[in-house]
């Protein structure tokens, strides 16, 4: 039984015992973690706190091996995290966006601003164990191992994981305080503000319209659809086009328009009225019942070569015979305007012969076995990139370091990295394995390194503070911000509790907030400023260690 005890006993830094070590910590800490109290779990940061009982048990592992998996767990789960926001990062700027993340910005900023008054005013709390409170506070993993990686000490990553463990259940509890709060102080009613969201959501001008029309107009008799669209100044697509004899065809930019012909056209809401106006009248009809030979199938891009090619190089009129008419991607319908540039994992809307489709299909892959592969040249690149750019000195000795340059680098890739012909399609699924391997790993170490000497340093009166500070740092911040968000600006509820949710990359907070509401609308906003959000949680922990360290 001696090699049993040596196996899963405290105290040994064997491999085999290390590789049980963090198999347990894991394991249970993601098994805790699922358990919910009223209706709220921790997730993933379960492990942290397992991590932290084992090694206040006696449980340690090499310093050497315990380095170097924290560090590889953050780069994976930064990284991760950079590829999956990336997209959206310079879109959520957009429109409504610029308010969100203005807000969101707004309540990073009074975070800051509470844990630099506590500091100057208290005098006695380290900047370390204040920066561990702030992202426990608003539970801020990526902010806690950006800190921890700039500072770079044992002493102060073990006192910032302290700090962290002791804010963050607050954390969690007093951002759903804050939506509750302000349902109350301004008599909220979900129902209202879901069917004032979903008025919205109708009346929306983003996704593109499948409509039929007959053309009326004599006035375009003979007009081309080149012509058409000097006429009108918009974008459309016409894919299909019925002539009075009943033949089905698919129109070029050639084909001319006659009384009596019946169209389907993809166009934006925003240009439907103004279309009717020239074209003629909207009609219901199905034009799968028509006997035609033109069908529409979806075509998924999966061969590299053709991300970053613009639409119209593809001359899908004169070399297929064929329309497209609008592009999916993530899930978002786009209009198939000729200059929209195509992505590993665009999903193409066609129109026209079967044979003629199948030929296009072949020349871009339409393989989703192709899509579950792993772009694994792309991901290391990245990192690889991502650290070099994370120990450039950008200025007064401050680093990305390795949480910042593995972000920063992966947004860019996700955005610009077929420009580099480097795909950055990474499946749901594959992206959050590595997504949760990361900080899997990395929080294990966190807590297995500071677990010992946790009870002495957090169960007495400095522990004591440290939850006071973190509950004031969430909360303060939240209530101002949603108060403005409301009384001033009159953002929907729904869309203040994603906006508070987002601002502190708080998961278990939004799932409050869509199974409260039974809306996804806390979703959007959560995702508007989630970008910008993580992005400025990371550098402002770093800035706080480098400016008072």
């Amino acid at each position: 039984m001696e090699w049993l005890i040596n196996l899963i006993g405290p105290g040994h830094t064997e491999l085999a015992s290390t590789l049980v070590l963090y198999s347990f910590v894991i394991a249970a800490g993601i098994f805790l973690g699922k358990l919910k109290i009223g209706g709220i779990s921790l997730g993933v940061t379960f492990v942290l706190f397992v991590g932290i009982i084992m090694g206040h048990f006696g449980y340690i592992v090499n310093p050497e091996v315990l380095k170097f998996v924290r560090e590889f767990g953050l780069i994976l789960f930064i990284f991760a995290i950079g590829i999956q926001v990336g997209p959206g990062f310079f879109s959520s700027f957009k429109k409504g966006g610029v308010l969100l993340n203005g807000l969101a910005v707004l309540i990073i900023a009074l975070n800051v601003a509470i844990v630099l008054a506590i500091f100057f005013i208290d005098g006695d709390t380290s900047i370390s164990a204040l920066v561990g409170v702030m992202s426990g506070a608003v539970t801020n993993t990526p902010g806690l191992a950006a800190a921890q990686q700039t500072a770079g000490t044992t002493e102060a990553i073990n006192i910032m994981s302290m700090g962290y463990a002791a804010a963050y259940p607050l954390g969690v509890i007093g951002i759903i305080l804050s939506m509750l709060i302000l349902k109350a102080v301004y008599r909220i009613n979900i129902d209202n503000e879901i069917r004032k969201i979903e008025e919205e959501i109708e009346g929306s001008q983003q996704k593109p319209l499948v409509l039929s029309f007959e053309v009326t107009n004599k006035l375009i008799n003979g007009k081309t659809l080149y012509q058409l669209h000097q006429i009108l100044e918009c974008d459309f697509v016409v894919s299909r086009l019925m002539g009075a004899d009943g033949k089905v065809v698919i129109p070029t930019s050639k084909t001319e328009l006659h009384v009596g012909d019946k169209i389907i056209a993809v166009l934006s809401p925003n240009d439907e009225m103004k279309f009717q106006g020239v074209i003629g009248h909207e009609i219901q009809m199905d034009w799968e019942d028509v006997q035609s030979t033109v069908v529409s199938r979806r075509i998924v891009v999966t061969q590299s070569k053709y991300n970053g090619v613009a639409l119209g190089s593809l001359r899908l009129h004169t070399a297929y015979s064929l329309n497209c008419t609008r592009v999916n991607r993530a899930g978002v319908d786009l209009l198939a305007s000729p200059s929209l540039r195509l992505q590993v994992g665009d999903r193409l809307t066609v129109v026209g012969d079967p044979n003629d489709i199948e030929r296009l299909g072949t020349r871009l892959g339409n393989s989703m076995k192709r899509l579950t592969q792993p772009n694994l040249i792309t991901i290391f690149v990245g990192i690889m990139f991502g650290i070099i750019v994370g120990s450039i000195n950008v200025g007064f000795g401050m680093k990305l370091g390795l949480a910042g340059g593995p972000l920063v680098v992966a947004i860019l890739l996700s955005r610009f990295g077929y420009k580099f012909k480097l795909v950055t399609y990474t499946s749901s699924s594959a992206s959050l394995l590595m997504r949760e391997l990361g900080i899997c790993l990395f929080l294990a170490s966190v807590g297995i390194s500071s677990g010992k000497g946790f009870a002495e340093t957090v169960f007495n009166t400095t522990g004591m503070w440290w939850v006071i500070w973190g509950f004031i740092i969430t909360i303060l911040p939240l209530i101002i911000v949603s108060f403005i968000a409301r009384g001033v600006y009159k953002i929907n509820y729904l869309t203040i509790m994603g906006l508070i949710s987002g601002g502190c990359t708080d998961p278990p907070a939004l799932a409050y907030a869509n199974n409260s509401t039974g809306s996804d609308a806390p979703a959007v906003a959560y995702s508007t400023v989630y970008p910008l959000t993580m992005f400025l949680r990371v550098v402002s922990a770093q800035a706080l260690i480098l400016c008072f360290f």
